[in-house]
């Protein structure tokens, strides 16, 4: 655990990169909720679209769920919440704080290897969600309906230990949550958050937007995801309304913000890949949106001068808490023109730059981001992990006595900003000299022409090293240029010769994983496959706009054997993707279409043909 320093400790050390967030406060996070729902009963606590719960009414329903649970979960339990955005899934999350046991949140479809994998790595005491979904443990052991809107065909299935030979197992004491993140050996990595560390959380974000009654905040981000329950607790903890977002609006911008003004959402957060097309995009006049909070990938651009909401630049991982750093744009201009850095730490937050071996760094000088202080997590639940990623904090820092290693590379300005800088494990060696990806990408992202750029390295064809391929896309179409050469041109002078890509694509969009991140494996199995492609499905495109459908999807989607018989979703496409293929079709075909327009379409073609359909109207 953290400890608290005995003294107070400065903003800075000189010339050192080392930084305190301000003193921090912290609730008890149950406890602020059922304070509201005493002080402010028939305030709105939820609304999910039609439905509407005040906080004494979810406070009830919360005590039926935790009575549904009682006697099979104890304190310390894990339960699993395989639940979409709805109101069995926050009565749910109250329930299971209610009985002091641990929330470990799924998603609806966690998949079911994944969930299989889960269930007998951790062991968990509960699984909430659809009985055909669950893994032989849960499936075959006692089951309870639940009794809440939005919870049709779910119960909690309790598990058999007659089935698994093992009883429940345990998170460590002062555990509020746990969290899946990946892990290199492709098993889930249970990262542990306490109570006190989510607190500080809560109380920092409260203070910095203002959150309070009379506020509505969106619950957007994916259940499996950690920062949904920033956005759940955050709300219900100061009184606010949660409004559960339509699935539509998380595949499609423009729906977005024409929902952020009818569903009257004043704070807000967005993952980075979902809010540079929101930035992208001329902003909607008189959205009631006071504040933005973005995060989960590197953000490539500053909001606007037309943006009339504060946009926060978030960066933290899992293992501290959802938010450790941030940056925050006012309205207005001035924010520059590249991508913002990631700030400073927030309360209670401590941050440094090491060497390699853990020592903190002058400032200026690149290296790992290691954090340290009030919210770190307590740990992984497997301990060989904890030892090997949470370590002793350095001599020269106070104020923690550990640290995690997040493996990222960034840099601590003179004025104590921390600028991100790539990961460290995506270093390659080319003709004998370390190269960072990352700043191959920065160095194209100076272009004007370029909107953002993705660095991959391959097997040299000659063997001996590796090669770079850069995979740009414009900043709009028809405004870059009509092969790569150009950009390889005016990016030389910013790099040394070794790190000049020796292949370079313009794409129209990029495809992201699971996390929405760019899937650079799924951009170097597209550039394999293009280079064996026969072009069969090339000599069935007939039209104009079909052949930039099949481009534009093929881009998105990492295939270049797809075709304009293959149904988007099928093929791979999610809702960031399919959020990322509507604005590249508005932008390329000037025609707008909404996600139940382009779900309803069998196959490509049909795309292509509503495209020009609309068009001529």
């Amino acid at each position: 655990m953290t400890t608290t320093p005995a003294r107070p400790v400065p903003a800075t050390l000189p010339g050192l990169s080392v930084a305190h967030g301000r003193p921090h406060r912290d609730g008890a996070v149950l406890d602020l909720f059922t304070s509201w729902a005493r002080r402010t009963p028939h305030a709105p606590a939820l609304i999910d679209g039609d439905l509407t719960l005040g906080y004494a009414e979810l406070d009830r329903l919360a005590d039926d769920v935790a009575r549904q649970l009682a006697g099979h979960v104890r304190p310390g339990d894990l339960v699993g919440l395989c639940l979409d955005h709805s109101a069995a899934l926050v009565a749910a999350t109250l329930a299971v704080a209610r009985l002091g046991a641990v929330h470990l949140p799924l998603g609806p479809r966690p998949g079911e290897r994944r969930l299989r994998a889960v269930a007998e790595q951790l062991r968990p005491a509960c699984l909430i969600g659809d009985p055909e979904l669950l893994p032989p443990a849960h499936r075959d052991g006692l089951h309870r309906p639940l009794a809440a809107p939005g919870a049709r065909r779910t119960v909690a299935a309790f598990a058999d230990p007659a089935t698994t030979g093992e009883a429940a197992a345990k998170a460590p004491r002062g555990t509020q949550y746990t969290v899946l993140t990946s892990g290199s050996t492709g098993l889930p990595k249970a990262v542990a958050v306490g109570q006190t560390a989510l607190g500080a959380l809560l109380t920092w974000y409260r203070e910095l937007t203002g959150l309070g009654p009379g506020d509505r905040h969106s619950l957007l981000i994916g259940v499996a995801f950690d920062p949904h329950l920033m956005e759940l607790w955050a709300a219900l903890a100061s009184g606010a309304a949660l409004v559960v977002a339509p699935e539509a609006v998380r595949w499609d911008p423009a729906a977005l913000t024409d929902w952020w003004r009818t569903a009257g959402i004043t704070v807000g957060v967005l993952p980075t890949p979902l809010a540079e097309p929101v930035l992208d995009r001329p902003w909607p006049g008189g959205l009631p949106l006071r504040h933005l909070m973005v995060g989960g990938d590197r953000l490539r651009r500053a909001p606007g001068p037309d943006v009339t909401a504060t946009v926060h630049n978030a960066y933290g991982p899992a293992e501290a808490t959802v938010v450790t750093t941030v940056h925050t744009m006012a309205p207005g201009d001035g924010h520059g023109a590249g991508a913002p850095p990631i700030g400073r730490p927030i309360p209670g937050a401590i941050v440094l730059v090491t060497d390699e071996n853990g020592h903190p760094l002058p400032l200026g000088e690149a290296g790992e981001l290691r954090i340290g202080g009030q919210g770190l997590a307590i740990g992984y639940l497997d301990a060989g992990l904890t030892a090997e990623r949470f370590v002793s904090a350095p001599d020269e820092v106070d104020g923690t006595d550990r640290v995690y290693r997040t493996g990222d590379r960034v840099l601590m300005r003179p004025d104590g900003v921390l600028e991100f800088l790539g990961r460290l494990d995506d270093q390659v060696k080319v003709s004998g000299v370390r190269i960072e990806p990352a700043e191959v990408e920065a160095a194209l992202e100076r272009d004007p022409r370029v909107r953002r750029a993705a660095v991959v390295a391959r097997p040299a064809p000659a063997g001996g090293g590796a090669q770079l391929l850069a995979f740009v896309q414009p900043t709009a179409a028809g405004a870059g240029p009509a092969d790569g050469a150009p950009l390889l041109e005016a990016v030389r002078p910013w790099l040394p010769e070794q790190a000049v890509p020796g292949v370079l694509r313009l794409v129209d969009a990029f495809p992201l994983d699971a996390n929405g991140k760019i899937d650079r494996a799924a951009l170097l199995k597209a550039e394999e496959a293009a280079a064996q492609q026969d072009g069969r499905a090339a000599g069935e495109v007939t039209t104009p706009t079909e052949r930039t459908v099949l481009r534009i999807c093929r881009d998105l989607l990492g295939h270049t054997a797809l075709t304009l018989d293959d149904n988007f979703l099928d093929a791979g496409g999610t809702s960031v993707t399919a959020a990322r293929l509507l604005a590249a079709l508005e932008e390329e075909c000037g025609v707008r279409l909404r996600a139940p327009q382009l779900l309803r379409q069998p196959d490509l073609r049909a795309v292509a043909l509503l495209l020009d359909e609309r068009a001529a109207g």
